[in-house]
């Protein structure tokens, strides 16, 4: 069950501001077909994500224990480090008129966002801390949802009111007790 909540609740903080979440206000700014963009953006996110669980249950297997807590401490720090960076959208991500419908181009879109990102690599390092891959990308997607469905909904209203600074601080701090307690608590 720790599983399941720290990977939701570090998602979701860690999505706040992140580009896929602007990337959810530029679909439902230009789409405003709110169902299709939330159902493609699961999808995706279940997709990336259980790709990167997989990596991370993986990299257990070929990391000796010592290894693998050193390698947790400092990408958990790093992260903490990269939390307070903003993601800005690139320009042209959501360009194209939509060949493959709405869902699809979220799909497309978001899985492709989802590549390298913050959360996508906190789901790769979360997989590889817990030994329930499973529950990580369950609670990694919910993470997911709960930060870009209500964006998807209530647009921008909600992005003027979150103070992303303060967001973006809580969870360089949540990834920093992580790092730290993974360098110093023994396995």
């Amino acid at each position: 069950m720790e599983a399941f909540l720290v990977s939701t609740s570090i998602v979701a903080l860690a999505e706040m501001g992140d580009k896929t979440q602007l990337l959810a206000l530029v679909l439902a700014a230009r789409f405003r077909k709110p169902w299709p963009i939330v159902l493609g953006i699961f999808v995706a996110t279940v997709l990336n994500h259980a790709l990167a669980g997989a990596a991370g249950a993986w990299v257990t297997t070929v990391l000796g224990p010592q290894v693998l807590r050193w390698v947790l401490g400092v990408s958990f720090i790093a992260m903490a480090v990269w939390m307070l960076i903003p993601d800005k959208l690139e320009d042209g991500e959501t360009g194209a008129a939509p060949r493959w419908g709405v869902f699809g181009t979220t799909v497309v879109a978001f899985f492709l966002a989802e590549m390298g990102d913050k959360t996508q690599i906190a789901t790769v390092m979360l997989a590889a801390q817990y030994s329930a891959w499973v529950w990580v990308v369950v609670g990694t997607t919910l993470g997911m949802m709960l930060a870009n469905a209500p964006v998807v909904w209530l647009g921008e209203r909600i992005t003027r009111r979150v103070p992303l600074r303060t967001v973006h601080g809580v969870s360089a701090l949540i990834f920093l007790v992580l790092g730290v307690l993974a360098l110093t608590v023994p396995a």
